[in-house]
């Protein structure tokens, strides 16, 4: 029997706040890698295509590698590794060289959130409570600390190259002092005899990433073109436009942290049925309104929505008789990839065709399909 400790809930939680913070803290910095290198929007394109480029990599390689070694030790070496490439940022001889560190960057992403959200998925089953909406819930805690504490320091007055050794320093040390008190490999179910080898999603994985990709596509078009639409469409000045993005963010935090209690509460099927029905008519409030703030409402509740669309989506790739749960996140998380890179293009081809509100509909759309489809979370589908 296997003992979940306080401890080893805590450095789970630990792994995934410092997997945010350091997100956010390339997040801060993609102008500044812009402006060092001298990059214009198409070379910046590029670059950060070959970050999606490693990730779609490490993701077909993670099932295998986290099954071999487990997700403890892979987490504590990608993880480090995560940490290490931000003081590389602005330290390579030129755009070629940011390319390859920047695939390694994206890399070593892929497969570390693989391992902790395998870790997750494993203490829930271990624990038999609810776990991985808190997780997450860290993960935007970190994301919103990093952003915050970048912006701080800069305005400051410190250096760029300082504030990314910083980072790079602290979040190595956190990575690897949490990892030593995650579940040995033997307690997280990645079996020596088992199938680890990456998998197309067929069957109930592939449904399960659809609908992932169909969350994060939404998701990320909030990411995205929130502040735009507050400006363009409803004509707000910017400082105002800016709660937009600040509003879905606080909201979904909070939402991920009180997660675990719904998650309790509820099936996976209801919940999801729920957070898909408040997004979708949390996002038709933001669409018909010409009221900002009452716009910010309607974010808000988006946020809330969507906080815990992947949480359960994991848990139930995680939970697929006969594959290892390492490999059901990783081939559910490639098809969820492909969606968060597609979505802001997407969005973005339709803004130009009719306009930003029409385009921004497909969230609606999406969150009203994940409510309708809520039926493939029940564990008697995914079998």
């Amino acid at each position: 029997m296997v003992v979940v400790t306080v401890g080893t809930r805590w450095a789970s939680r630990a792994q995934f706040f410092s997997s945010g913070f350091i997100f956010a803290t390339w997040g801060v910095h993609v102008p500044t890698v812009k402006a060092h290198y001298g990059l214009d929007e198409a070379q910046l394109g590029l670059a950060l295509l070959a970050a999606g480029a490693g990730a779609m990599f490490g993701l077909t390689s993670a099932g295998r590698w986290i099954g071999r070694h487990g997700p403890r030790r892979i987490a504590g070496l990608c993880g480090c590794i995560y940490a290490l490439l931000l003081a590389g940022l602005i330290a390579m001889p030129g755009y070629f060289a940011l390319m390859g560190l920047l695939a390694a960057f994206g890399l070593v992403t892929s497969v570390f959130d693989v391992a902790i959200n395998t870790e997750a998925a494993q203490l829930e089953l271990h624990s038999g409570t609810p776990l991985m909406s808190g997780m997450h819930g860290m993960f935007s805690l970190g994301g919103m600390a990093g952003a915050a504490s970048g912006s701080a320091v800069l305005a400051a007055g410190m250096g760029a190259q300082a504030h990314l050794l910083l980072v790079a320093a602290a979040m190595v040390l956190l990575v690897a002092v949490s990892s030593t008190r995650m579940l040995p490999k033997a307690a997280t179910g990645t079996t020596a005899g088992a199938d680890h080898s990456f998998r197309l999603p067929r069957g109930p994985l592939a449904v399960l990433g659809v609908l992932a990709a169909l969350g994060l596509i939404a998701e990320g078009a909030i990411y995205d073109w929130s502040v735009l639409y507050m400006q363009q469409e409803l004509g707000s000045p910017q400082k105002q436009a800016a709660l937009a993005y600040a509003a879905f963010s606080a909201a979904m935090a909070a939402a991920r942290f009180g997660g675990d209690a719904m998650r309790a509460r509820f099936t996976p099927v209801a919940l999801l049925r729920g957070s898909g029905v408040l997004a979708a008519a949390a996002m038709t409030l933001v669409l018909l309104t010409d009221l900002p703030w009452l716009a910010l409402v309607g974010f808000a509740g988006v946020g809330i929505g969507f906080a815990n669309v992947v949480p359960i989506l994991f848990g139930a790739s995680a939970r697929v008789p006969g594959v290892e749960p390492a490999s059901g996140i990783a081939s559910v998380s490639a098809v969820a990839y492909l969606g968060f890179m597609a979505g802001p293009a997407v969005i973005g081809l339709l803004a130009r065709a009719s306009s930003l509100t029409a385009a921004l509909y497909v969230v609606v759309i999406f969150a009203a399909a994940l409510a309708a489809s809520a039926r493939f979370t029940r564990s008697e589908e995914t079998a």
